[in-house]
């Protein structure tokens, strides 16, 4: 009687050990639409918005993208997974086989394109190993998925549509995130404005002392050109800098000539020609010899310094 009792129990436990491999796959989840956000990781602006490109893409070409994250694999790998949602949910168009799969397990960190049969010759391994690692993996790695399955969706669309298109690499990415109104420098809102007000401090005022000066005042503009093509730059990005230069090179001269047409400006520069100096808004220009001219500050009470030098001491703090 114990011998058939251990008999029995030793066949259970084999039984239940072939069938417990099978039985602790997770289940494919029910396809709800293009996209299927199990892992809760996407906004609803951007699940609408993936399903509409996905839509659209779908109307021009009749191939089927569909988006599926979940949690976790549980022990499974994701190409295994992928490969039973995929023949689960019968992506792409019968006997065209033009599907494709976005899948992440966001708990495992871990994703995966599949690509049906009709589709590899396009969204060839190599092109969807690219957006993998360029193109969604660079956003993951910051907590960015809306952006990332949005880049990722993107790109496969791109590739399939135009399979010339340009995957770009992580370098390429980055340089393109940059790319935007307030590109430059990585600085803070803070530091731009503190920046911008001291660069912008200079410049500016040695650009008004350039209009308003006969005569040297087109030394000035000249010599400030090649300061209005960098420090602009700098705090606002290359396409507003080059706009405030363009309106530099441009409203300067168009002021110098406006202003010249007017009494103080003409009785300035014969003071300059016949005196060697004339006050203009609170400072006394000068002008003299084979110098350039210089000026000085009218307030300044007659103060100058005696010539000597920093040794670099001091101290700096913050709060």
């Amino acid at each position: 009687m114990m011998r058939r009792v251990r008999l029995w129990l030793s066949t259970s436990l084999l039984a239940l050990l072939a069938v417990s491999p099978a039985t602790a796959l997770i289940p494919v989840p029910r396809l709800e639409g293009r996209v299927t956000d199990n892992a809760g990781i996407l906004s609803s602006a951007t699940r609408e918005h993936i399903s509409g490109l996905l839509k659209a893409h779908e109307d021009r070409t009749t191939n089927q993208v569909a988006v599926l994250t979940v949690t976790a694999l549980e022990g499974e790998s994701i190409e295994e997974f992928a490969t039973r949602v995929f023949d689960s949910w019968r992506l792409g168009q019968e006997k065209k086989d033009n599907g494709v799969l976005v899948l992440i397990a966001s708990g495992d960190r871990r994703m995966r394109i599949e690509v049906g049969y009709g589709l590899e010759g396009t969204l060839t391994d190599l092109k969807a190993g690219r957006i993998v690692d360029n193109v969604m993996t660079p956003r993951f790695k910051v907590g960015d998925f809306d952006g990332g399955v949005t880049g990722g969706v993107l790109a496969i669309i791109n590739q399939l549509e135009d399979p010339s298109a340009v995957i770009p690499d992580e370098a390429g990415s980055k340089a393109k995130e940059s790319d935007s109104f307030m590109e430059g420098p990585d600085l803070s809102i803070i530091e731009r404005i503190l920046f911008g007000a001291f660069i912008f401090g200079i410049i500016g005022l040695f650009t008004v002392m350039g209009v308003l000066t006969p005569g040297m005042g087109w030394f000035l503009y000249v010599f400030l050109i090649p300061f209005w093509a960098m420090f602009p730059m700098i705090v606002v990005g290359t396409r507003i800098g080059v706009i405030l230069l363009g309106i530099y090179i441009v409203a300067f001269p168009l002021a110098k000539i406006l202003l010249k047409r007017t009494a103080w400006y003409t009785k300035a520069a014969k003071d300059l020609k016949t005196k060697g100096s004339a006050n203009i808004g609170g400072f006394t220009f000068t002008s003299g010899g084979s110098s350039s001219g210089g000026w000085s500050s009218g307030s300044s009470g007659g103060f100058s310094g005696g010539g000597g030098s920093s040794g670099g001491g001091g101290a700096s703090g913050s709060w």
